[in-house]
């Protein structure tokens, strides 16, 4: 039981860990371009150069944690993610303007990379820590539960962080993620591999198979997942700008209203998790009830811009997220053999990122030259299009074999 609770600790932190690294940073954004005159575009590359980078490097992370295991690659991964936060903060602390600028960029870049060998991983590795499809699903639920704990979280301790000193939150993220490192290399205990590695020609062969025999399911829970990002990340995006354009609301209080939907994201995902064991028709099930929810949800925003309202739908929407998202985790997870396992929800993390860097910038452009009708019928499109493939394009047979 202890080494259970261990192994949940070390798993869920790197997520939190990393998710910390990023979103802690959007609420003091403005102030890091004021303190380095540089323009509002530029400061975005703190975030986009992240992910972009994370996107890049994930299914070659998750190959490598195929070929060579799964912590092989994550530890010297956290490793990166502290010495780019640290990049990041001496160039905060010590350089001014374009200098502290690109050093700060430069460090960011080694997060990203970090990154992409961190939280992807943690998905098959709980696959290969739990055999058992009931535990397999319920712990992934909790990582989930920690990946989002970690969004709650990120508005109000940026902002709280920020409102001290203004490069404060890039100082203690290398601090979180050394945090995450000593859990893992503590905590994590990996069973012996039992089979001698493939070459990368067998490996690229098995993973063609794979792709060509589940393609029609594994490419419906990408978008899925690429869609639930989208949203969430976008509506953070509106709701920000709107508490701060309509309502002049700032700093921690402004943290608090962003977390409200993102608690009710993380309390769903926890509770999906537990609930959906090892049973896929049940997975299926919730997680098309869950995007139902956020379709429903978001469409019903397009006619309404009453701020009670709007965030009360936010938080039924972000609990439709929470729902679905751990059904996706033990779809892909327990679907792939572990030999594959890795560099397939590489994939899939890969479009989760994809939609995390499409979604405020989309929604930037929307509601700058559309307004909020045609924003949330987007949004309710989008969200219609993953409730229709998680219905149509996932299929169980039954529970107790592969999908």
């Amino acid at each position: 039981m202890r080494q259970h609770k261990g192994n949940l600790l070390a798993l869920g932190s790197i997520p939190l860990m990393m998710t910390l690294g990023n979103s802690m940073l959007i609420p003091v954004l403005p102030d890091i371009g004021r303190k380095l005159h540089v323009s509002s575009f530029r400061i975005s590359l703190l975030i986009t150069v992240y992910a972009v980078i994370a996107i890049l490097l994930i299914p070659i992370a998750g190959y490598l944690s195929d070929r060579y295991g799964r912590k092989a690659v994550i530890v010297p991964c956290l490793i990166l993610t502290v010495i780019g936060g640290g990049i990041s903060a001496a160039g905060a602390w010590l350089l001014q303007d374009l200098a502290a600028y690109w050093t700060i960029i430069g460090g960011r870049l080694l997060q990203g990379a970090g990154a992409a060998g961190a939280f992807p991983i943690v998905i098959p590795l709980v696959g290969d820590l739990y055999e058992d499809e009931n535990e397999a699903s319920k712990n992934l639920g909790v990582v989930e539960t920690y990946n989002t704990f970690g969004k709650v979280l990120s508005p109000i301790l940026g902002a709280a962080l920020g409102a001290v000193l203004w490069f404060l939150p890039l100082v203690v993220i290398p601090g979180f993620c050394l945090i995450s490192l000593v859990l893992v290399l503590w905590l994590i205990h990996v069973p012996k591999r039992k089979n001698q590695p493939i070459t990368f020609r067998e490996f690229a062969e098995n993973v063609k198979q794979v792709l060509a025999d589940n393609g029609r399911w594994l490419y419906a829970i990408f978008a899925m997942g690429g869609i639930c990002m989208f949203v969430i990340f976008g509506i953070q995006f509106y709701l920000s700008e709107i508490l701060e354009s309509r309502y002049n609301l700032h700093g921690v209080w402004k943290g608090f209203v962003l977390a409200i939907p993102l608690i009710s994201l993380c309390l769903c995902s926890y509770l999906g998790g537990k609930f959906i064991g090892k049973h896929k028709k049940r997975m299926k099930w919730i997680g098309f009830g869950g995007l139902a929810i956020l379709t429903i949800s978001v469409g019903i925003l397009g006619l309404v811009e009453h701020i009670y309202v709007v965030i009360g739908l936010f938080a039924l929407g972000g609990g439709g997220i929470g729902l679905a998202l751990p059904c996706l985790d033990a779809l892909i997870t327990k679907g792939i053999e572990k030999a594959e396992r890795g560099t397939i929800t590489a994939l899939y993390s890969s479009m989760r990122f994809v939609g995390v860097s499409l979604g405020p910038p989309v929604v930037s452009l929307l509601l700058g030259s559309s307004g909020h009708a045609l924003l949330f019928g987007m949004m309710a499109g989008v969200g219609g299009v993953a409730a229709l493939l998680m219905l149509f394009a996932v299929k169980p047979e039954q529970d107790e074999t592969a999908i």
